[in-house]
């Protein structure tokens, strides 16, 4: 694997910045270039990758969709939310409408903000390419092709002119996938979730969203860090604050940012990645988390430093 591209991290629902949020960042901008003068672009640019990236960025507001990059002609995707969509213009982008591509598509779950964007992804209407789809629920196709069923879209399923192949991957087995080995694991969440380990030539990644832990429970948590062992990079569900997860949103399904920090300490992953992001907060707000996540870190280290960011919508990764 080269690396991981991230098309949609936010969980739930997909979310967009408002014209109060653009104009809360242009004061933010100009505030901060008070009195300067910009003589070239290179001086704008400069001033721009020198402000906070909730200032001069975003973290972006489609749903769960992550591309490995593995070096091979072949698309490697995780989750088909809404970010599905603009992967695919990129994709075609890339190669050209009229040379064929495998697209390797791996499901962690059935919820709609995991599913959303496949009546949008341009590659299933194209002769000549083929969607396999990959996953641990029995009910993968049927999910799929309901979505796309009247009254709920006007477009059905049997629309799709690509070649469409369903693969169930038992878990807890590792499977041989796209020049990959691919190994499986059920995960806690409504609905069942499972997360991805993928490996090849030497490089681990690990996709692990809509996943509840409980650290109380050593097994499972043994399981979770043999799972992420010595990971190159985790994907990590951190939609809610630890106060959050073990209170009034316990059993909704989703993670903390504190958990992940533990669980991959525990595991020696070398860089941890948040993910599967609140809709309800805004930028300022998760650039707060990353801050106070990678303070944690810092404090509760016996070991190696291991890296942490926050996942946005066109980050790169590079392995």
């Amino acid at each position: 694997m080269r690396c991981i591209r991230f098309w949609g991290t936010r969980g739930s629902l997909p979310v967009a910045l408002t014209t109060r949020d653009v104009r809360a960042k242009l004061a933010a901008a100009l505030r901060a270039g008070s009195g300067r003068r910009f003589d070239s672009e290179a001086d704008l640019d400069a001033f721009l990758d020198a402000l906070p990236f909730e200032v001069a960025g975003t973290y972006g507001g489609h749903t769960a969709c992550v591309e490995l990059e593995t070096g091979d002609a072949d698309y490697v995707v995780c989750d088909l939310g809404s970010g599905l969509r603009p992967f695919g213009q990129a994709a075609i982008a890339r190669h050209g409408p009229a040379s064929p591509r495998t697209y390797h598509l791996f499901v962690s779950h059935l919820h709609w903000d995991h599913i959303m964007g496949l009546p949008f992804f341009v590659p299933a209407y194209v002769p000549g390419n083929r969607l396999v789809f990959y996953g641990a629920h029995a009910e993968l196709e049927a999910a799929l092709r309901r979505q796309m069923e009247p009254p709920s879209f006007p477009v059905p399923f049997s629309a799709f002119n690509a070649s469409i192949e369903f693969v169930h991957l038992e878990p807890g087995r590792r499977h041989s996938v796209a020049g990959m080995q691919v190994t499986v694991k059920h995960q806690q969440h409504t609905g069942d979730s499972y997360g991805y380990r993928f490996e090849q030539d030497g490089h681990t990644v690990v996709y692990s969203t809509d996943s509840e832990h409980r650290l109380t429970d050593a097994a499972e948590s043994a399981e979770f860090a043999a799972f992420f062992r010595d990971a190159d990079v985790v994907v990590f569900d951190a939609m809610y604050s630890l106060a959050e997860a073990t209170s009034v949103k316990a059993d909704w399904g989703h993670s903390s940012n504190i958990v992940g920090v533990e669980l991959c300490q525990l595991a020696q992953v070398k860089h941890l990645c948040l993910f599967h992001h609140e809709p309800a907060l805004a930028d300022a707000a998760l650039a707060a988390v990353l801050a106070e996540t990678r303070r944690f870190e810092q404090i509760t280290r016996s070991g190696p430093p291991m890296r942490v960011s926050s996942a946005w919508d066109g980050l790169e990764i590079r392995l």
